[in-house]
């Protein structure tokens, strides 16, 4: 009893010195002070600039006169002076659901404050409202912090006045202005510990070091993510004084690539008391001997050096430290980096003690297995292996790890049956273990109802294996903690009781692809804490109950799309959606029409593939702007005109209406989407011309009005307008006039289509500009892409991450091979120009053969004609090639042939002469692809050539693909050219013989002559 007493005794002294030390003191008497009318009426006037979501001030009223007792305010007990303002917001950590969060702005005030100590506003939301620089007139303050507040503007001069300051914190304000010198204020703040800059862009201060380090009693210094360079960082760095320095305990110098390139690590030998020290995302290749700088640091317990350019081909030394100079550490993490299997021999023999290990997306650990021997790491509390492609099993040393409290092993290609391993856990394991993950691995066979005995467990990932069998309620009996469930991308049943309620309430349900059973889960309905709910592609075939659209307060990602989901959608135009949230509830049998969503709440809204009808009026009822990123109503029968309201969504990345029954014009309004990357407004029933205020939308990526009635010439703005073009779709119009010549200048375009119109003219010789098109796949115009689908991915994503897998992706419809498909995840790869069905004419620009990545080339279907440009050959990534129903004459060129990958290839309907070549795609083609040209011949056509009628032409040497293709290329020596040749042969054969027989006359009539003179001769004698 005594040494509980004197504990208690202990305690009150602790807490009486901390709040000393911030101004403000505890008294157990009961005072009769009250605080000061005039603090009481600022904090009012504080309170009118505020907008409180959750009521979190409600205690401060008018009513009440001792503001001593309101929410976040703490006096002095003597004096009645306000001393403390703690007001941080718990928006920021997504493990509970809000109940503290403030808008509005700092007001001016908290000047009456002028006895203040302790200003804690953090991760409230100030929607980028200035500095508040009257701050620096409350001189008493110890303890500031204004993190993720969203403030901007420059940190004030005025700063330096708070000279009592002990502790700083104004990290995670992106817009906050740093010019060169505006540190200056620091050098004052002499009894500064603890500073936090980090997110803020330091890249323009100058001498940071000097301002920064010199602080004498500086022990906590965070600058992550400062932009801080060689380039700006000069040599004191690397000076640093060891009197200045040696009391600094915490360093995190993070996410600054550039900071180390060229530098040493040789100024870490003063920091001789660093305990923790974070350097991850700084290049450290150049570095020589990094290891015995770094693990050398006597005190050092936390390390941290992930994407550094680490590697043990570079470092071997690194393989060799003593143990006696690493084994202090408690926490490492060197994911990111290049490491062979090695690197788990020096761990077993150096890291004995470690507490926290973190090897997750380390190249050059595919093919490892995880060795049995991290079983000898007692003291190991987390383990984290993720994203390292290792193979084998889980080994069952692991499960022996008493103090194991975080497995995380996804993204590998372990494998095996679950039941192998959990059945060898050990009982203090069960006990201890609260985060399990093994997602996208290749698991298989049933989970375990053993996963039940891990009583303290709170996550539980297995997403993306292949595991299958039944879950049961008695999976989960025990697991009253659980707050992460992720068994999606499985082949698992969900089998519970109708009446069923869980033991755990959830922040993340991740359940897609599970199959859950045609009825609606009865068991959300207990659910009230969820943040993400995914219960997409569930089997399920129902209508939504009403008790569950009262949402959870926080609810931030709502997916139920691919069900067979029907019935109307209720009316979600009240405030029950979190700020930001995103709603998918595509691929579904919806109908009726749109009811009325409270869009100020919403980022992403997908209600495609339904039977949505009727008109979206519902836009028009917004009367204040919105956060509504991405809008996705394709592929319904929504019909009206489109309305003239969008000047309230002007924040929309995505907008897709594509695939309904709208008509009327494009409304003037949607040039208000300034912000719009993807646009798809194709096949409806819109008329008129392309609206002039579209060249206001200049961060268009994918603009898709095909298959419409749009009419008017192609707008030349669209060429100067929009210069981040990559899919420009104009397909299946009315649109008439020329080729405008400012589409040669969309460099980064690469799905150019205007097919199906009446555009007339030639094909300009400036077509070669469109220089996507003659890049590899690793481009620019790739890399534009990538990153509208990354912009319009939801906030929540930052603490889901498969969120990726249900987030936007654009896709476009094109004439394939004939066909028309929808292409999807493919579509950033494709590279495509269709300009068929119009009336062009004139030759066929030679330029086009620059365009050297061309998968797909139709300009089908016009008045073309001249000759195929002999460099066709050229295009060797093409594998559809259509050039039918024109005016083409000449040969097929020879080069054709070279195209490896054509698998599509029509050629009929012109004037095309000679023989086709040879080429091993080519002769497996349908002849009709070449019908139409009376003077073609050769394989695949029936006709054959004269050549191959009279194989003696061919060389002696059998060399028939030689003579072939000597014969082609020569164009003079056509078939009026053997039809000379043999009527010359024959004349001159017989010639030959006629005077042959003559001759033979004549000699055989002296040979005659000669023998009777002989006779006489031999009479006479």
């Amino acid at each position: 009893m005594r040494a509980c007493y004197l504990q208690f005794l202990l305690l009150l002294a602790l807490l009486s010195c901390n709040a000393t030390k911030f101004g403000f003191s505890f008294d157990l008497r009961d005072s009769k002070v009250r605080c000061i009318e005039e603090e009481r009426q600022a904090l009012l006037q504080f309170k009118q600039h505020l907008v409180d979501h959750y009521h979190w001030l409600s205690s401060w009223s008018s009513i009440d006169e001792d503001c001593c007792k309101w929410e976040g305010i703490k006096c002095n007990n003597k004096t009645g002076h306000v001393v403390m303002l703690d007001l941080p917001s718990d928006y920021g950590w997504y493990a509970e659901p809000a109940t503290k969060y403030l808008e509005g702005e700092i007001s001016s005030s908290l000047l009456g404050l002028q006895y203040l100590t302790y200003l804690d506003l953090s991760y409230n939301n100030f929607s980028g409202k200035p500095f508040p620089n009257f701050i620096g007139s409350l001189t008493r303050l110890q303890y500031l912090n204004l993190s993720s507040t969203n403030i901007a503007g420059a940190i004030p001069q005025q700063f330096g006045n708070l000279s009592r300051l002990i502790s700083l914190d104004l990290s995670r304000n992106y817009d906050m202005i740093t010019e060169a010198h505006n540190l200056d204020w620091l050098i004052h703040l002499s009894s500064l510990t603890h500073l936090d800059l980090s997110l803020v862009n330091l890249s323009q201060v100058v001498n940071w070091p000097n301002k920064v380090m010199m602080l004498p009693s500086l022990t906590h210094l965070s600058l992550r993510y400062c932009s801080l360079s060689t380039f700006t960082t000069p040599p004191q760095l690397l000076s640093i004084n060891a009197s200045t320095s040696s009391q600094l305990l915490f360093l995190d110098l993070s996410d600054n690539y550039d900071l180390m390139e060229v530098y040493n690590l040789d100024w870490l030998i003063h920091l001789s008391s660093l305990t923790y020290l974070d350097m991850s995302g700084v290049n450290l290749s150049q570095v020589v001997n990094w290891p015995n700088k770094v693990m050398m640091l006597p005190s050092l317990t936390h390390l941290s050096l992930s994407s550094c350019s680490l590697s043990t081909l570079t470092t071997p030394q690194f393989l060799s430290i003593n143990a006696s100079t690493s084994s202090q550490l408690l926490f490492l993490d060197l994911s990111g980096n290049y490491f062979t299997c090695s690197i788990f021999h020096w761990l077993f023999n150096s890291t004995t003690n470690l507490v926290d290990l973190h090897l997750r997306y380390i190249n050059g650990l595919h093919e490892c297995s995880i060795p049995d021997a991290f079983g000898s790491l007692n003291s190991l509390q987390t383990l984290n292996l993720a994203g390292n492609m290792l193979v084998g099993g889980i080994p069952r040393s692991l499960w022996n790890l008493c103090s194991l409290d975080s497995l995380h092993l996804g993204y590998n290609r372990l494998s095996g049956n679950l039941y192998e391993f959990m059945s060898n856990a050990s009982s203090c394991l069960t006990d201890s273990l609260q985060h399990f993950v093994i997602s996208d691995n290749r698991f298989t066979g049933p989970l375990p109802e053993t996963i039940g005995n891990l009583s303290n467990l709170e996550t539980l990932n297995i997403d993306n294996n292949s595991l299958t069998g039944v879950i049961y309620e008695a999976h989960f009996s025990n697991l009253n903690k659980l707050k992460w469930l992720d068994l999606g991308f499985n082949f698992l049943i969900l089998r519970f009781s109708h009446d069923w309620v869980p033991p755990f309430q959830l922040y993340v349900i991740s359940l897609s692809s599970c199959r859950l059973g045609s009825a609606f889960p009865k068991w959300l309905q207990s659910q009230k804490n969820y943040i993400v709910l995914d219960i997409s592609n569930a089997g399920i075939s129902d209508t939504i109950p009403v008790w569950f659209w009262d949402f959870p307060p926080r609810l931030q990602y709502l997916v139920m799309s691919n069900n067979q989901l029907h019935g109307n959608l209720s009316d979600l135009s009240s405030p029950r959606f979190n700020e930001l949230a995103g709603i998918d509830l595509s691929a579904n049998l919806f109908g009726g029409s749109i009811s009325h969503f409270l869009l100020n709440n919403v980022s992403s809204l997908d209600l495609s593939n339904n039977r949505f009808s009727g008109p979206i009026s519902f836009l028009c009822e917004l009367n204040t702007p919105t956060l509504l990123e991405s809008l996705n109503l394709s592929n319904n029968t929504l019909s009206g005109e489109l309305p003239n309201c969008w000047t309230y969504i002007h924040h929309l990345v995505v907008l897709n209406l594509a695939n309904n029954n709208f008509y009327g014009k494009i409304p003037d309004s949607m040039g208000s989407l300034v912000s719009v990357q993807l646009l798809h407004l194709s096949n409806n029933g819109l008329v008129g011309k392309i609206p002039t205020s579209l060249k206001k939308c200049n961060e268009l990526i994918t603009l898709d009005l095909g298959a419409n009635n749009l009419s008017g010439t192609i707008p030349p703005w669209i060429g100067d307008s929009l210069p981040n073009l990559v899919i420009l779709n104009l397909r299946s119009n009315q649109l008439y006039g020329s080729f405008p010549l400012s589409l040669c200048h969309l460099s980064y375009i690469q799905i150019l289509d205007i097919s199906l119109n009446k555009i007339e003219g030639t094909i300009p010789e400036c077509i070669y500009n469109l220089t996507a098109m003659s890049r590899t796949m690793d481009t620019i115009s790739s890399a534009i892409y990538a990153s509208a689908i990354y912009a319009i991915a939801i906030s929540a994503s930052v603490i889901y991450p498969n969120l990726g897998r249900n987030s936007y992706i654009d896709h476009a419809s094109l004439v394939w091979k004939g066909r028309e498909f929808e292409f999807k995840n493919s579509l950033g790869l494709l590279k495509v120009i269709d300009l068929s069905n119009n009336k062009l004419r004139g030759e066929i620009p030679e330029g086009i053969t620059n365009l050297t990545e061309l998968i797909a080339l139709n300009l089908s279907r016009n008045n073309l004609s001249g000759l195929i440009t002999s460099k066709i050959g050229l295009l060797r990534k093409l594998e559809c090639l259509d050039l039918s129903r024109n005016q083409l004459n000449g040969e097929i060129p020879m080069s054709i042939s070279n195209l490896s990958f054509l698998n599509q290839l029509d050629l009929s309907a012109n004037n095309l002469s000679g023989k086709i070549p040879i080429g091993t795609q080519i002769q497996s083609l349908d002849a009709s692809r070449f019908l139409g040209n009376p003077k073609l011949c050769g394989s695949p056509l029936p006709n054959k050539c004269i050549d191959d009628l009279h194989p003696s032409y061919i060389n002696t040497r059998g060399d028939k693909n030689q003579n072939v293709q000597e014969n082609v290329d020569d164009r003079f020596i056509t078939k009026g050219f053997y039809v000379a040749a043999t009527l010359g042969f024959i004349g001159g054969f017989w010639g030959v013989c006629f005077i042959s027989v003559l001759n033979i006359r004549y000699i055989m009539k002296h040979l005659t002559s000669n023998a009777r003179m002989m006779l006489h001769v031999a009479a006479a004698l």
